[in-house]
């Protein structure tokens, strides 16, 4: 898979100029991966009904913990299952830090997420000061115990794993190689661990942090790294196009 997720980026109109020239780039190939795009709530119900029929699918950059009520200014996974979505991004690194999302409010997430039919693109990952302690692992292992390692099996084969390393989102930096694809056989493993073999293997597990034209080659080539989660280059088409292209 390749995810685009645009953040809070792009006019509604701006939007739909970018899904056209997207559409146009791919409408002679047939795309070797899963193409998601990640749209504000705004985009959702005019950017799904857009590219029916194309390989495209969307994505919902988050979704309410809660069911529906007194919420206001919330959105409910419900509401974006109803604009044709079919993928909702939980626990961005952003949301994480920004808003305060806890492991717990990202566990209801995912689970409101799968009663309502989406399929959630769950990340994980750690800080500068936590690389540098060489805590990677203990952190993304918290991560997936606090809020999806409660899914049944059934449940869990519905999610994709996104790796990002928070100290190369939006910096220029990017993990090696080798970095990624380490702590992706790490994850990889640790989902084994609690699924088992088979269903590791299945799992889609996505590397976002300053993935882009240039390096995702290389980075997809590692065997552990299924694809992207893409940030600023998903904002302009033709570098989307050949991220795609590299998987």
């Amino acid at each position: 898979m390749v995810a685009g997720n645009w953040k809070m980026n792009k006019t509604l109109q701006d939007g739909i100029a970018l899904v056209s020239e997207l559409k146009a780039l791919l409408a002679d190939t047939t795309p070797k991966c899963e193409v998601v795009i990640g749209t504000p709530f705004i985009h959702l119900a005019t950017v799904a009904e857009m590219v029916k029929g194309t390989p495209i699918k969307v994505a919902a950059e988050n979704c309410a913990d809660k069911a529906s009520g007194a919420y206001t200014g919330e959105v409910s996974a419900e509401m974006v299952k109803s604009t044709g979505a079919e993928y909702c991004i939980i626990g961005h690194s952003e949301r994480r830090a920004y808003y305060h999302e806890t492991p717990e409010i990202l566990r209801e997430k995912v689970l409101l997420a799968l009663a309502n039919g989406l399929k959630p693109i769950f990340c994980i990952g750690e800080v500068k000061e936590q690389r540098e302690a060489n805590q990677q692992n203990e952190v993304v292992k918290a991560q997936l115990e606090g809020s999806v390692f409660n899914l049944s099996a059934e449940e869990f084969a519905n999610v994709t794993l996104a790796y990002e390393p928070v100290w190369a989102i939006g910096t220029g930096l990017t993990a090696t190689p080798a970095q990624a694809e380490e702590i992706h056989a790490f994850v990889r493993s640790l989902v084994a661990n609690r699924y088992g073999k088979e269903l590791a293997d299945n799992t889609t597990i996505l590397y976002g942090g300053s993935c882009n034209a240039k390096n995702a080659a290389e980075l997809f080539a590692q065997p552990d790294v299924d694809g992207g989660l893409i940030g600023g280059a998903s904002l302009k088409a033709p570098d989307f196009k050949a991220i795609i292209d590299a998987r």
